[in-house]
């Protein structure tokens, strides 16, 4: 079984066997990339994201950070935690928090902003090496999924195309799930070093010139850029069946001359003055109907 070159973890080394045995398919593309899409701005502590990033020089899991962009069910007992007992077979029952894998997802349709943009603006792009320690699912673990796949096994782009690809409504998708629930998800075991690991930050271009670019220049020597999501105040207002009511409420508040970008909800995050959970939606309307900037 191929491993990364600072060997892994016990628990990693099962929780990779256990996928082993109930993946099917072909191998993996080797140019494909697993991202793991963030919110750069989001405070840990006093820190952002980014800063974080550019200090520890390392990717932590949301077990470590109590942070996510996703549900805040990280810890023993939680939803996440019985999320990965069931994934890996136990694997993680007795790990640390640090020892446990991080998520993101196979940017299987090569998109310039990752494989999961709900799960944030930005992301790094991880190296071919990271396919031999990663697991992957569809859909994601939350739904229980029964179809898994490693870099040696993988034949989970045809059901997430499919899903993608289905008709979709605002209400169906807010209900059911769409087109930014049609990720790959990625399970990458063992930490994730900035030096080692990753071939690029990615940025979304609303935080060019900003403190958020800087951390980011800090923190690794490549730095891309997305084409950008930007949504005007009158594109939120169609869509009130996506997400429900509340973010259409505080959009308004949070736009900039009636429009809205990753950066802005960044500002409004870390205001307090807003439910964190309406802004995740707020950004899962961005993201879906944004355009390119």
């Amino acid at each position: 079984m191929p491993t990364d070159p600072a060997g892994l973890s016990r628990w990693a080394r099962a929780a990779l066997d256990h996928v082993g045995r109930v993946s099917r398919g072909a191998p993996l593309d080797r140019s494909l990339r697993v991202t793991l899409n963030f919110h750069p701005d989001r405070l840990v502590g006093d820190r952002t994201v980014i800063e974080c990033l550019a200090e520890e020089r390392s990717y932590r899991s949301q077990f470590e950070t109590k942070i996510s962009n996703g549900g805040l069910t990280a810890y023993p007992g939680g939803a996440r935690w019985r999320w990965e007992q069931r994934s890996f077979g136990g694997a993680y029952d007795d790990a640390p928090p640090e020892s446990r894998p991080r998520y993101g997802a196979l940017n299987h349709r090569g998109a310039d902003a990752g494989g999961a943009i709900r799960f944030g603006s930005c992301h790094l792009r991880l190296t071919e090496s990271v396919l031999d320690r990663s697991t992957f699912c569809f859909p994601d673990s939350v739904f229980d999924p029964t179809d898994y796949g490693t870099a040696a096994h993988c034949d989970l782009a045809a059901l997430a195309d499919a899903f993608h690809d289905r008709p979709h409504t605002d209400l169906s998708e807010g209900t059911e799930g769409g087109r930014l629930d049609s990720y790959i998800e990625a399970h990458v075991h063992g930490p994730v070093l900035l030096d080692r690991d990753v071939e690029a930050i990615v940025l979304d271009p609303s935080f060019r010139g900003t403190e958020v670019e800087q951390a980011a220049r800090l923190a690794h020597p490549v730095i891309e850029w997305t084409a950008g999501r930007i949504l005007s105040v009158a594109e939120l207002q169609r869509h009130p069946d996506f997400r429900g009511p509340e973010p259409l409420i505080i959009g308004p508040a949070v736009a900039e001359h009636d429009q809205i970008t990753a950066r802005m909800i960044g500002v409004a995050a870390r205001s307090d003055r807003y439910d964190p959970q309406v802004l995740k939606k707020l950004w899962h309307l961005v993201a879906r109907f944004g355009l390119p900037t």
